[in-house]
């Protein structure tokens, strides 16, 4: 019998040679959606008065926010014990925090988004004392800009070292690009973005680059699909942005020049939802049962 010309393959389950193993693309993980506060019920807190008032305040000031865009802040100083546990309740945490390392003054200041986007807790801390403890209400509080100028050192870039550091060979270039952004940047421009991730950026030039910028005391986190860490450079509306997966590596490295990244910040749509969770979340503390009977 003479030889069949084509070579035989068999088919079908089992006849192919497997790896013992299938190796899957990583799923992005940690994705934060709105969760209703866990609360006692309305008979276990109708007593505490001093919370009632401020979350109405909160709501008053989400109202007037909503409307002009100019940031309010509700005073939680005098608040007792009780009270501040059942603000704590309600508010819960959101999915941005901040910090704003100690100044000259010894003050640190702790931020944390509540689970109602734009509803921020701001505390002043000296030493372990906290000094001042307040709710602020609008797309990102006050004193994250304030701080960011504050920490400004100069107008312009310092002069470039000679000769430059070893392996330093591209960012000299992009230092003048991002420094002709500040200087030309204006309250209401976009944002001028550069993307490292894109560029022929090596290690060397990017730790030169940030040296260059400096480093201020501003610290923004922002947990969502992955991660986002925001720091203020000591040049004027120049931050230093950068996305993590949610295995923690980088996918993303930009430096924003701008007032604040918009990735920090609650959009206007994100208000209204707030405005509307807290109204119903209000009216469980006080024993009002809402319209539909349950809390969104």
């Amino acid at each position: 019998m003479k030889p069949f010309p084509i070579p035989v393959v068999a088919i079908g389950p089992g006849s192919q040679v497997e790896e013992e193993t299938l190796n899957y693309m990583a799923m992005p993980s940690g994705m934060t959606t709105f969760r209703a506060p866990l609360l006692p019920e309305p008979e276990e807190i109708n007593a505490r008065h001093g919370a009632h008032v401020a979350l109405r305040a909160v709501l008053a000031a989400l109202d007037e926010t909503r409307a002009d865009g100019h940031v309010r802040r509700v005073d939680l100083n005098a608040l007792d014990d009780a009270d501040r546990v059942l603000i704590n309740q309600v508010m819960g945490e959101g999915e941005v925090s901040a910090r704003i390392s100690a100044g000259l003054d010894g003050r640190e200041t702790r931020i944390q988004e509540s689970v109602f986007a734009g509803i921020w807790r701001v505390v002043d801390w000296l030493g372990e004392v906290v000094i001042n403890d307040a709710l602020e209400i609008g797309r990102i509080p006050n004193g994250l800009r304030v701080a960011a100028a504050a920490d400004v050192l100069s107008q312009h870039a310092p002069p470039l070292p000679e000769p430059l550091p070893p392996g330093v060979m591209n960012s000299p270039m992009l230092l003048t690009e991002i420094e002709d952004a500040w200087l030309r940047w204006q309250a209401g421009d976009e944002p001028h973005i550069v993307n490292l991730t894109l560029l022929p950026m090596e290690v060397p030039d990017i730790s030169f680059m940030d040296y260059q910028l400096g480093t201020g005391r501003v610290l923004i986190l922002s947990r969502g699909y992955g991660n986002c860490r925001i720091t203020n450079t000591q040049r004027p509306n120049c931050w230093r942005v950068v996305y993590y997966n949610s295995q923690d590596a980088v996918i993303l490295n930009t430096v924003e020049v701008t007032d604040l990244p918009e990735v920090a910040c609650a959009a206007t749509v994100d208000l209204d939802d707030s405005h509307e969770r807290l109204q119903e979340v209000l009216q469980w503390v006080e024993g009002v049962t809402p319209a539909n009977g349950e809390m969104a």
